[in-house]
């Protein structure tokens, strides 16, 4: 007996690993939740509106999308999952406002002269941009959306601060009651300078999080996207060894300010798919901090050259005594003290 299109895993995916990616995106709840609060939750926004999905994946943003009162859903995705999504949106029954089309955005038409009021997708990959789709979406909202137009998410920051990682360093110290350094010694060298998908404890923060980059959805540009750089002078906000940095991002929905929808990645949040990125020091590059103690860095994320939507990091640790420190800063180098004095007496003159 021939399976049905609807009981054929193959019919929708294109192998079992893809499956399990999209059960895994499928139960996480934050991510789900943020979307589902920021679109249902602002109904007023799109009762009656046309909506373009980018990446539209099983169709379940589609489906909040319909369920908000839209009146016409665009759902865009170019693998097999299309076929996917036009299952969900029959059993949904909205089929009437939901319109799947299996292809890239980039080959998508609109019928003519026609634009879409909000375009909301899922985009975000590894540390934001890695294997993410933001190209995508940046090509439908300078094609599709109206000039007043909304995007879904509109805003998104990347995060970066100063960690300690003991499950790459301690737990090696003591296994089961045996001592296995040097096999985390070389796991670390293996390691080193590559990120790695971590999920990071809150306390192993030695930093509350420096913005590395923000983006509004309604401006960025591609080009924006090639190369972005920090380079600055972090204190330590508690004690701990520093043993590597961590990557984390936060999104923003449109919606009323005094209670915006968010998404976030940051180690102290509800924990995603998209976990956090470390990525772990040289051994002969950890050292112990104490609050206060400057860390100084350069970090960059630059666009791989082969691979349009992969992107390359590359960190390095600066020596804080050559390097400028933020005005006042509250690091405990002496010209720091010194000059935070100052300005304090300037204030009070």
């Amino acid at each position: 007996m021939e399976p049905s299109a609807q009981n054929d895993p193959a019919a929708y995916f294109d192998s079992y690993e893809d499956l399990k990616v999209h059960e895994i995106m499928l139960g996480d709840q934050p991510r789900q939740a943020a979307y589902q609060k920021a679109i249902l939750e602002n109904r007023a926004l799109f009762a009656g509106k046309t909506v373009l999905d980018v990446g539209a994946g099983t169709g379940i943003l589609s489906i909040f999308c319909a369920q908000a009162g839209a009146s016409k859903v665009y759902a865009v995705e170019a693998s097999n999952l299309a076929r996917l999504a036009r299952a969900v949106v029959e059993e949904n029954k909205f089929q009437a406002v939901i319109e799947v089309s299996e292809c890239k955005v980039e080959d998508f038409q609109l019928p003519e002269g026609e634009r879409v009021d909000i375009i909301v997708s899922e985009w975000m990959g590894f540390f934001l941009l890695h294997e993410g789709m933001l190209d995508s979406v940046v090509y439908a909202r300078d094609k599709f959306l109206k000039p007043n137009g909304l995007m879904f998410p509109d805003t998104a920051t990347l995060f970066v601060a100063p960690c300690s990682v003991p499950s790459r360093f301690d737990q090696w110290e003591n296994l089961s009651g045996v001592s296995m350094r040097c096999f985390g010694r070389a796991l670390r060298e293996q390691n080193s300078g590559n990120p790695e998908v971590l999920s990071v404890a809150s306390e192993h923060l030695l930093h509350e999080g420096h913005i590395m980059a923000w983006f509004d959805l309604m401006e960025v540009t591609s080009e924006e996207l090639n190369s972005i750089e920090v380079k600055d002078v972090l204190v330590a906000q508690r004690a701990g060894k520093l043993q590597g940095f961590c990557i984390w991002f936060d999104c923003t929905f449109p919606g009323d300010e005094m209670e915006q929808q968010q998404l976030s990645t940051n180690p102290a949040a509800p924990p995603t798919h998209w976990k956090q990125i470390v990525i772990p020091l040289p051994e002969d590059s950890c050292e112990e901090l104490e609050e206060r103690d400057p860390v100084a860095f350069s970090l960059s994320m630059t666009r791989n050259k082969e691979t349009n939507r992969r992107y390359d990091l590359q960190l390095t640790l600066l020596d804080p005594e050559k390097e400028e420190h933020h005005l006042p800063c509250e690091c405990h180098m002496t010209k720091c003290i010194l000059m935070k004095t100052h300005l304090e007496k300037m204030q009070v003159d």
